[in-house]
C-alpha cells in the first residue's frame, strides 16, 4: 500500500507538468521592447495577472452564481454573402462575431467547440448555441485571432475555418508560429501599432490590450495579446479581444483614431473583482472604455456562452443596463446581443 500511496505522489507531479509542457505554445522570438522583455510580454502599466496562490484561493473559496443550459433556441437566420452599405455584425458566441463590411467577411476569435478546453473531457462547458452554424458561415475573408487562450483560439473551429475558407489570419506577436505548427499555415503576426491592409479599402491595427497568454506550463506570457480597429469606408470598428481596464490605454486608442463608429466590448469573466479586475473588464468598467475611445455604438462580448468566472448568467446584462444607467447613457448606444442577433450599423 505504500508503495503505491509513494508511486502515486511522484507519478501525478510528473504527468502534470509532462501534459502542461506539451500543451504549451512556442515561444516568441523578437527584439526587446517597451512591452517584450526578450522572454516575456508586458501589460500596459506593468499590470500583472494573479498569481498561483491567489488561483488556489480563489478556486477554494468559489461562490458562483446561477447557469443554466439552454440549447433549445434556434440558430439565428442564415448570414449574408456580402454587406457592402453598411456596417453589419452578427453575434455568433462569447467574444465571437462576423463582421460584414465592405465587402469583407469578418471573424474574431472564433469558437464552435462544446468547451473552451485542451480536453473534449473537461474544462468551461457550453451553455448556449452558436448564433451561426459554422456550416452557415458565408466565405470568410479574414480571422482575428486576439490570443492563445483556449476560449479565443479554439484549434477545431480554426482547422475547419481554414479547410474551408483559407482566410487571411492576423494574429499577436507569436501566434503564428503555433499555427503553423498546428499546419494552419500563413498568419500575419502585429505588434501593438502595427497594421496592414485588408482590402482596398479595409485596414486592421493592432493595439495594446491588458490581459495575458498562455495554452501550457511554459508559455506564460511568451506570445503577446491584442485588440484590433478596423479602418473602413464605413467607419472605425474596436474589437477589443480580452482585458482589463486601465484610465490610459483605451484613451488613447481613441485619440489615435478620433473615436468609433461601433467598439465590441467584454463585460463577462469578472467576478470575483479581487481575482478578475486585473484581466477582466466589468461591465461597468467596460461603459468607461466606451467613452474613453469615445465609441457611437458598442456590442457586449465575452459573456453568456462559457461559465468561466464567478457571476451568473445573467449578470453581465444587468450590470451593464445599471452601469449605462449611471452614467446616463441611452441602452441603445451598447447592447448585449442574443445568439444570432444581428446589428446593423448605418
Amino acid at each position: 500500500m505504500m508503495l503505491t500511496i509513494l508511486f502515486i505522489l511522484l507519478t501525478v507531479p510528473v504527468l502534470f507538468v509532462t501534459v502542461g509542457a506539451y500543451l504549451s505554445a512556442p515561444r516568441y522570438k523578437g527584439l526587446v521592447s517597451d512591452h517584450f522583455d526578450g522572454k516575456k510580454f508586458i501589460n500596459p502599466g506593468h499590470v500583472k495577472p494573479q498569481g498561483l496562490k491567489e488561483v488556489f484561493k480563489w478556486m477554494f473559496t468559489r461562490k458562483r452564481g446561477e447557469w443554466k443550459e439552454n440549447k433549445t433556441e434556434a440558430y439565428g437566420q442564415h448570414p449574408l454573402a456580402h454587406e457592402k452599405q453598411n456596417i453589419r455584425i452578427t453575434f455568433v458566441n462569447h467574444s465571437t462575431f462576423l463582421i460584414q463590411v465592405d465587402g469583407l467577411n469578418i471573424l474574431t476569435d472564433p469558437v464552435w467547440s462544446t468547451r473552451t478546453s485542451p480536453f473534449t473531457w473537461a474544462g468551461p462547458r457550453r451553455m448556449r448555441l452558436p448564433g451561426i452554424k459554422l456550416e452557415d458561415l458565408p466565405r470568410i475573408h479574414v480571422v482575428l485571432i486576439s490570443h492563445n487562450h483556449y476560449d479565443h483560439l479554439d484549434l477545431s473551429t480554426m482547422r475547419t475555418v481554414f479547410g474551408a475558407h483559407h482566410p487571411r489570419i492576423i494574429t499577436p506577436l507569436g501566434v503564428k508560429a503555433f499555427l503553423d505548427e498546428e499546419h494552419i499555415a500563413g498568419a500575419t503576426d502585429l505588434d501593438w501599432w502595427q497594421e496592414t491592409k485588408l482590402s482596398d479599402s479595409v485596414t486592421v491595427q493592432a493595439v495594446p490590450a491588458q490581459h495575458f497568454s498562455g495554452r501550457g506550463m511554459l508559455d506564460r506570457d511568451a506570445t503577446l495579446w491584442c485588440g484590433y480597429v478596423l479602418e473602413t469606408s464605413k467607419g472605425n470598428i474596436y474589437f477589443a479581444g480580452d482585458t482589463g481596464y486601465n484610465d490610459a490605454t483605451f484613451k488613447e486608442i481613441g485619440e489615435r483614431f478620433s473615436g468609433m463608429k461601433v467598439a465590441l466590448l467584454p463585460i463577462g469573466a469578472y467576478k470575483p473583482r479581487w481575482f478578475m479586475s486585473p484581466i477582466h473588464t466589468s461591465p461597468e468598467e467596460a461603459v468607461k472604455i466606451h467613452l474613453d475611445v469615445r465609441s457611437q455604438n458598442s456590442i457586449a462580448t465575452h459573456f453568456g456562452t462559457f461559465p468561466l468566472a464567478d457571476e451568473g448568467h445573467d449578470e453581465p446584462v444587468a450590470d451593464l443596463k445599471a452601469a449605462l444607467a449611471k452614467h446616463n447613457l441611452n441602452e441603445e448606444k451598447f447592447v448585449a446581443l442574443k445568439e444570432g442577433e444581428v446589428k446593423i450599423i448605418e
